[in-house]
């Protein structure tokens, strides 16, 4: 087990600390971390429930600063960052899938797939275009009317993607993206989001319980009480 080599990538984070104050208790979430990331490249985190790994998730998406460190995220200086700047990043950069969905269920699969459009103003007509689009290429265009509820867990999970990948983001970041879902359908959204890192050149990183999900991405990035470290692939 080796720590990540520290230098300027498309991600890059050194000396990152965070921490949380609970009633009189001061929790230290994560404890000096450096991590680099290329275009590109597919990462597991792996780590218990309390390591830190979905506070590490959060700092990566822009969702929650540091409370120290440098983070660079594709030339930019977070720390430099206005909110709004941050909000642009996030909504130009980076596409979220959550285990748990986060569909509004009034709207239709389209509606859903084409809202991250109208935050940037892009026009209607034009957002719905692209967000049929792309529903078409995750297999749901004939769904695209259907709202959440009248969708199996797999298929929302596919306008979930669909929702991430609508904006052309460089970086995909699942937050335990089968964990709801069968055997048989975590396996075929498992292929979707890595035929995306391949064909596409997405950067993907996922945070994972699952040791069979870790293995197939190129590298595995452990957090354990707030230290993360890399390991080798098994």
């Amino acid at each position: 087990m080796t720590d990540t080599i520290a230098h300027e990538g498309f991600i890059s984070l050194q000396g990152i600390g965070k921490s949380y104050r609970l009633a009189d208790q001061h929790l230290q979430i994560l404890k000096d971390v450096s991590l680099t990331i290329e275009v590109g490249e597919s990462c597991a985190i792996l780590g218990a429930s309390g390591s830190g790994k979905s506070t590490l998730l959060n700092i990566l998406g822009l969702l929650d600063l540091p409370d120290s460190g440098e983070y660079r995220f594709a030339g930019h200086d977070i720390f430099r960052a206005s909110p709004d700047q941050l909000a642009a990043i996030r909504n130009r950069k980076i596409g979220f899938v959550f285990q748990s969905f986060n569909l509004l269920p009034r709207l239709s699969a389209l509606d859903n797939v084409a809202l991250p459009l109208s935050y940037r103003g892009v026009a209607r007509r034009e957002s719905l275009q692209r967000a049929m689009h792309i529903l078409d290429q995750v297999g749901l265009a004939e769904r695209a009317e259907h709202r959440p509820a009248d969708l199996s867990g797999g298929q929302r999970q596919r306008v979930a993607i669909a929702r991430a990948l609508v904006g052309q983001p460089s970086v995909i970041l699942a937050d335990e993206p089968t964990g709801n879902l069968d055997s048989h359908t975590a396996q075929d959204i498992m292929e979707l989001l890595l035929s995306l890192n391949r064909e596409r050149h997405v950067t993907l990183i996922i945070v994972t319980h699952d040791p069979h999900i870790a293995r197939r991405l190129q590298r595995q990035i452990r957090v354990h009480n707030g230290v993360v470290q890399e390991a080798c692939p098994a």
